[in-house]
């Protein structure tokens, strides 16, 4: 039995208890709703970062997210505004000014708690009866900075399943992924921690494409959750063919979620994953040793290589319909 399941097995039949780091953005926003709209997760927290928009964007993005799905009770802490080393990077040319450009949201009613990020991730961590699986969606800052200070919460996490990097190129720049490249420092420090972690890069996420046949599927339910994801697909599908010349919008973020859902939606291999911190042209790039080219090197992630597109639909479709009518 491989590590990452030893980690699934670990409480058959019961929900995965889930903290959830990001910087909504649209596809963000979509994991938020799989996550809440799942049975096999429990959505215990959710921290913000700064990324596809400021911080403060985000934060107001993911209370706005929790109102469309009347699940305000979810608590949100903020978190970093910069990186931990460099200059700051946002993604608003992909995601609009808000950071959630597109159909307007309810506004929360409920304020982000006082603890910052980082006091609200150890505090989950310490009290959880159980470990607990952290996602991250955006940029590693939050986490890096949690295991440089308590580097003792290592042992609390069951896994880390971050989206970010590539086996192959880059979007933000031609060889770096946007998350890697907004924050490679805290992401080394997150690589060397001892943590179990699962990697679901652009190859993968590359492959979980909103195809007009799913945006249908999201337009013709019958209430806002649904309608909405099919708006913000729009927006999302209006840059990505700006940018990248994509026929249809790659939805990378639910693809850290699925996994805890269903194990078969994705396929691992494991390899050693290190990311460039200083290159002229390649810093933020992730270098992922399929091949064993540096056998000096043992494997520390478990690296997403192949997704089944339908069941992965199945499964985020699902949620928003079930969120949707409950």
């Amino acid at each position: 039995m491989s590590a990452v399941q030893a980690a699934q097995a670990a409480q058959p039949g019961k929900p995965v208890p889930v903290l959830l780091d990001c910087d909504p953005g649209h596809d963000d926003a979509v994991a938020i709703l799989l996550a809440l709209g799942s049975p096999g997760t429990d959505l215990i927290g959710i921290t913000t970062c700064f990324g596809n928009c400021a911080v403060e964007d985000a934060t107001r993005n993911a209370q706005r997210v929790l109102a469309l799905a009347g699940r305000e009770d979810v608590p949100v802490a903020v978190g970093a505004a910069g990186p931990m080393r460099g200059e700051l990077a946002l993604g608003n040319y992909v995601h609009g000014v808000s950071g959630l450009d597109g159909p307007d949201l309810p506004e929360a009613t409920v304020a982000p708690v006082e603890e910052s990020a980082v006091q609200l991730l150890a505090r989950s961590l310490e009290e959880s009866p159980e470990p607990v699986t952290v996602v991250v969606t955006g940029p590693m800052t939050n986490l890096g900075h949690l295991l440089t200070e308590r580097p003792d919460l290592a042992d609390r996490i069951r896994e880390l399943v971050f989206m970010g990097g590539s086996t192959e190129r880059g979007n933000h720049t031609p060889t770096a992924e946007f998350n890697t490249y907004a924050d490679p420092e805290a992401l080394d420090v997150v690589l060397r921690s001892g943590v179990l972690l699962r990697m679901v890069g652009l190859n993968l996420t590359h492959q979980a494409l909103a195809t007009p046949a799913v945006v249908e599927r999201m337009s013709a339910m019958p209430h806002e959750v649904g309608r909405t994801c099919a708006a913000w697909m729009g927006f999302f599908g209006d840059s990505y063919e700006r940018i990248w010349e994509f026929a249809a919008p790659p939805v990378h973020d639910p693809c850290t979620i699925a996994p805890l859902l269903d194990p078969d939606v994705i396929e691992w291999r494991e390899a050693f994953v290190a990311v460039e911190l200083d290159g002229t042209w390649t810093r933020g790039t992730t270098v992922v040793d399929l091949y064993d080219r540096y056998p000096e090197h043992p494997a520390n992630v478990h690296v997403a290589m192949g997704l089944d597109a339908e069941r992965y639909w199945d499964l985020v479709l699902a949620a928003l319909d079930r969120l949707g009518t409950t």
